[in-house]
C-alpha cells in the first residue's frame, strides 16, 4: 500500500515562494477547506491571528493528478544546498533534438527569471560544451534544475 505524500519547503515568505512556484509548474493556490470560500474567512473562523496568515500556504496540481506543495515559514535561513530539489523536465528528453532542447530550457528560465529565479550555473553534459540542464535557485535560494 503507498502512502499519500506531499512536499513541504521551509521557508522565509511563504505566499512569494508559493505564488513562484505556481509559474514554475503550472500549479495554482489550493482550494481553502470543504466549506469555506476563501482562505481568509477559514483563517477568521479558526481565530487565526492576522500576523500568521502567511505562516504556510500550498499549491496544487489544477488537474488534481500530482502532489500538492506546502510552503511553511521557519525563523532560520537556508545555510547549505539543498539534498532534495525538483527537476522541471521541459526539454523532451534526450532523444529530442538538442537546438530543441536547448531552447526549451532556456525559454522556461527566461520565465522563471522573470519571476524571481536566479541562474546558478549552465551544467553541460559530460566532457562537452553541450547544455545539459540549468542550474537555478527560486526567490529565496532554494535549488532547482531545469532539465
Amino acid at each position: 500500500m503507498t502512502t499519500r505524500w506531499t512536499l513541504t519547503i521551509d521557508c522565509a515568505d511563504p505566499t512569494l515562494v508559493a505564488r513562484f512556484w505556481c509559474t514554475a509548474l503550472g500549479y495554482t493556490e489550493s482550494d481553502p477547506p470543504t466549506g469555506w470560500d476563501t482562505w481568509e474567512d477559514w483563517l477568521n473562523a479558526m481565530n487565526v491571528p492576522e500576523d500568521e496568515w502567511n505562516d504556510g500556504a500550498s499549491i496544487s496540481d489544477p488537474n488534481g493528478v500530482l502532489p500538492s506543495i506546502s510552503f511553511l515559514k521557519v525563523p532560520e535561513p537556508r545555510a547549505v544546498k539543498n539534498r532534495l530539489h525538483l527537476d522541471l523536465q521541459v526539454a523532451g528528453g534526450r532523444a529530442e533534438p538538442q537546438h530543441l532542447r536547448e531552447q526549451r530550457i532556456r525559454t522556461k528560465a527566461d520565465t522563471l527569471i522573470t519571476a524571481g529565479a536566479t541562474l546558478v550555473r549552465e551544467v553541460p553534459m559530460d566532457d562537452s560544451t553541450t547544455l545539459d540542464h540549468l542550474w537555478m535557485q527560486d526567490p529565496e535560494g532554494n535549488d532547482f534544475c531545469v532539465v
